[in-house]
């Protein structure tokens, strides 16, 4: 097992960790306590965490849960490594934020995980253009602005679904690496799971109790991640950046982002971030 850690900021009850790791199906689970409340906020790759609260497929886009002191085990039996941006908060730092978001009212996680979100996506996006830019300033915006939505997130969480068993989580996981990989270009549901071996209605339901969202909806919100990062990263044309990211008609690519950003990919560039 080969875990590295990078702090990129800290202050005062928080701080922002670059978290690697490069464990794969043959190495045994990794155990660890938090210290410290945990939201982290997976950007690459694929891993199995449990814990108290639960346990959980978690993939790019997702966001992993502990709360302070609490133990728990990642393990990688469905591929190789996985990069996590790791916010670590003090319990009366992460008080202070459910103070201030209305109806929340609990200070401790009750769920292993949140699944990718449209909602999050700005905030996750924006993080990860700061860890590559040694942005600390923006970090430590961030750290507050993760925490109050992770929180409302919560706030309005329904019941769990039933988890699908070990062996659903190894076809799907398959499948999550793939659309990883191949996000760009097109991916059928049949594909996909033909990939998980699975039948496409029993895939298409244990996917989304695994993964939080549809195979359609977890491919489009890969892609606009990846465009967000960009617009953020480069100077190159919007046309450019969606159809690098998979979008195959401009237009599309603009209401969505308008719809999850409330302006355009133009407008949203040129804002500070």
């Amino acid at each position: 097992m080969a875990l590295s850690s990078r702090l990129l900021a800290s202050g005062t009850g928080w701080r922002v960790q670059d978290v690697v790791c490069t464990s794969g199906p043959h190495d045994p689970p990794f155990e660890e306590q938090h210290d410290g409340m945990c939201i982290a906020a997976v950007t690459g790759g694929t891993f199995r965490y449990r814990s108290s609260l639960g346990a959980a497929v978690l993939a790019p886009g997702a966001l992993l849960l502990g709360n302070d002191c609490h133990c728990f085990e990642c393990s990688h039996e469905h591929g190789v490594g996985d990069r996590c941006l790791s916010f670590r908060l003090a319990p009366e730092f992460l008080e202070t934020v459910v103070s201030s978001v209305p109806g929340a009212r609990h200070t401790s996680f009750s769920v292993p995980r949140l699944p990718p979100d449209d909602r999050l996506l700005p905030v996750i996006a924006a993080a990860e253009v700061a860890r590559d830019d040694g942005d600390a300033g923006t970090l430590e915006e961030l750290a507050l602005r993760i925490a109050g939505a992770v929180c409302g997130a919560l706030n309005e969480a329904h019941a769990r679904a039933p988890t699908p068993g070990a062996r659903d989580e190894r076809r799907v996981s398959a499948a999550l690496r793939h659309i990883e990989a191949c996000a760009d270009e097109p991916l059928s549901l049949a594909e996909l799971a033909g990939i998980a071996a699975m039948s496409p209605y029993h895939f298409l339901r244990t996917f989304r109790a695994l993964v939080g969202m549809t195979p359609h909806q977890f491919i489009l919100h890969t892609r606009m991640n990846r465009a967000v990062v960009r617009l953020r990263r480069t100077s190159e044309n919007v046309s450019a950046i969606a159809f690098a990211a998979g979008f195959s008609d401009l237009s599309t690519f603009n209401r969505r982002f308008q719809r999850i950003f409330g302006l355009s990919p133009s407008a949203y560039r040129a804002q500070p971030q």
